[in-house]
This record gives structure tokens, C-alpha cells and sequence, in this order.
């Protein structure tokens, strides 16, 4: 009998620990994993072999000024429908995002958050994007775009909040809390 759809979506800042919990969820819960931001990062890697997170976020406010404020979540609901099990959305960053994972009937938002100085170090080490390298005021400014800005309020409302400011054991072992909560 295959499993009943459960939608995890993930909240955080950049360098909060997103893609650690959805790396996490995906090996150890084989949650099949899914971004808001993978159409335009589908979009960008036509074009460009390295693309900034400025970039994603100048194509996000491109995308929703044309076509509307939920354009990536509309991306998002066929894979989703046609999907069964653990399923896991990450990158909510606008409230349309948040009500879009809230719209399944078994669906659970999870907030992973950490300081500034702490994100910004973590980015820095990690080298994904061709921004990361940044100033920690640069960070702070890229912090405040549009495509930030509403996170730590959605985040706020979210069913589950990781403090992610202690080493990974730490942050997995919350994660473990939490998918036990969620699968009982």
C-alpha cells in the first residue's frame, strides 16, 4: 500500500540550514525533494553556467510582476499532485508560497533559523553561487531584498521552529523531533 502525501515545506533565511534538513529528510526519510526556486534555476542554467542568488531573485520578481505572485508555486502543484510519500518544498519565501504547502491537506511547515553573522560565515564557506563571497554588508543588503523579507514572519507561523545555531548533530537530532512528531 503506498503512503498517504505528506508536504514538508522549509523556511529559512540563506545559510539557516535549509538544504542540510532537506539533504537530511531526502537520504534518511526519502523525501522527495522539491524548490520553489528550481524554475528559475532551470530558467538561469540555460543561459549561464554559474548564476548568483541576485540573480534567481531579479528572475522571482521578473516571473511574479508578469505572471502573478504565486508563478512558483503554480510551477510547483502538478509535481507535487502526481507525487505520493514524504514530499519536501524548500525555499518558502512569500506568503503565497506558505498558503500554497498549507492547501494540502497533510502539510507541515518547518522553520530552520540562525543569526545573521552566523548565516553570512556559513555562506561564506560554502560556495554555491557566485555571490557567496560577499561583505557582511553586502549579506545584509541581499537580506533585505523582496525575495527575503517576509521569511522570519512567515517562519514565525510555521507548525515546527529548529534554532540552528549549535553543530550539525544538534540541528539533525531536532530534525529527527520533529518527523516524529509529524509521522504520529
Amino acid at each position: 500500500m503506498a503512503r498517504k502525501r505528506i508536504v514538508i515545506g522549509l523556511v529559512g533565511a540563506t545559510g539557516s540550514g535549509k538544504d542540510t534538513v532537506a539533504e537530511y529528510l531526502e537520504k534518511k526519510y526519502k523525501a522527495k525533494l522539491m524548490r520553489f526556486a528550481d524554475p528559475l534555476k532551470e530558467t538561469l542554467s540555460i543561459y549561464f553556467d554559474k548564476f548568483s542568488k541576485e540573480d534567481q531573485q531579479w528572475l522571482a520578481d521578473l516571473f511574479m510582476q508578469r505572471f502573478g505572485s504565486d508563478v512558483l508555486s503554480r510551477a510547483l502543484r502538478k509535481r507535487i499532485d502526481e507525487g505520493k510519500g514524504l514530499i519536501m518544498v524548500n525555499g518558502i519565501r512569500f506568503w503565497e508560497d506558505f498558503h500554497f504547502i498549507k492547501s494540502y491537506t497533510r502539510s507541515y511547515i518547518i522553520y530552520i533559523r540562525a543569526n545573521q553573522k552566523l548565516r553570512w560565515k556559513r555562506v561564506r564557506n560554502r560556495g554555491e553561487k557566485t555571490d557567496d563571497k560577499v561583505s557582511f554588508k553586502k549579506f545584509q543588503e541581499i537580506d533585505r531584498n523582496k525575495t527575503e523579507k517576509h521569511i522570519g514572519e512567515i517562519g514565525e507561523k510555521a507548525d515546527f521552529i529548529i534554532d540552528n545555531e549549535k553543530d550539525l548533530k544538534y540541528l539533525l537530532e531536532k530534525t529527527d523531533e520533529v518527523m516524529s512528531k509529524i509521522n504520529n
